[in-house]
């Protein structure tokens, strides 16, 4: 994670915003993310890895999408400039507003119900979205170098991503506009009026979308525990029940490989035994 130093600098010279409170968020896969209070508002800022900035500004683009659409999303802040995202050595840096509202408790089963429905609602309504940033559904590359980071890495990353592709060539998935990284601390409710929305779109590109749920179900504990995640999304999304519960086995398994990937990339040890483990199971 950057240091604070360089958030409020990037913050200052790029939007003109002086923070009075700074507030790290839950860790997800792809991005690292700070609720920033000053005197005036409340933001959600995001930070991706440097080669995400163009995927990123597709995902601002489809919260405004989303708006239009009566979903609540965070509304993307433009920089001092004009630009939708700053670029820096550290990375993208791009600034929402802050919905209203708490985040979502993934271990909730109330919450998850909100969860998935949302995640539903947000994959319909991204049908025929376009954008020029919105990049292939290719989540891994098993000709990578960081992968040589442990003997056993490159060969479960490569094994999932072919399982993946064989699943791809012989049925009929449902694609569309993906969240990328849908963890529950992404997703509100509003007490006061009962509405739930989202923070961010993540770096948005177009693949199957129970991808998504994949990852989702990731981020709740695994299948087990996420009955309430999946009812919730059946009932609002586009995908149905069977396609749902054959493919999401594989789409699982990918995940965690993309999750070796990562922590391989960034030298997470503590990363690289969790996937391991999951991948070995």
């Amino acid at each position: 994670m950057p240091d604070a130093e360089l958030l409020r600098s990037t913050l200052r010279d790029e939007w003109h915003l002086v923070p009075t409170e700074i507030t790290a968020l839950d860790d997800v896969l792809l991005s690292y993310g700070w609720e920033v209070t000053t005197s005036t508002d409340r933001y959600v800022v995001r930070l991706s890895d440097p080669e995400s900035r163009l995927p990123v500004e597709a995902g601002l683009a489809a919260a405004d999408h989303l708006r239009g659409r009566d979903i609540p999303a965070g509304e993307p802040v433009r920089t001092l400039s004009g630009g939708l995202t700053a670029q820096t050595g550290a990375g993208a840096f791009a600034v929402l507003r802050r919905l209203p509202g708490r985040r979502l408790d993934g271990g909730d089963p109330v919450d998850q119900q909100w969860w998935g429905d949302r995640l539903g609602a947000v994959h319909r309504a991204l049908q025929g979205f376009h954008h020029p940033g919105l990049r292939s559904w290719q989540p891994l590359d098993p000709g990578a170098g960081h992968l040589d980071a442990e003997p056993w890495l490159r060969g479960a990353v490569a094994e999932a991503s072919a399982a993946a592709t064989r699943l791809m060539v012989t049925d009929r998935l449902t694609y569309g506009v993906l969240h990328g990284d849908p963890a529950p601390g992404g997703f509100v409710v509003d007490p006061g009026t009962g509405r739930a929305g989202l923070l961010d779109c993540g770096a948005s590109g177009v693949g199957p979308l129970v991808y998504d749920v994949a990852a989702a179900v990731l981020y709740a504990g695994g299948v087990p525990r996420s009955g309430e995640l999946i009812d919730g999304y059946l009932a609002a999304g586009p995908v149905g029940a069977d396609e749902l519960h054959a493919v999401l086995p594989v789409l699982l398994r990918l995940r965690w490989a993309v999750q070796a990937d990562r922590a391989a990339r960034h030298g997470s040890a503590e990363g690289l035994q969790l996937a391991r483990a999951a991948l070995e199971e």
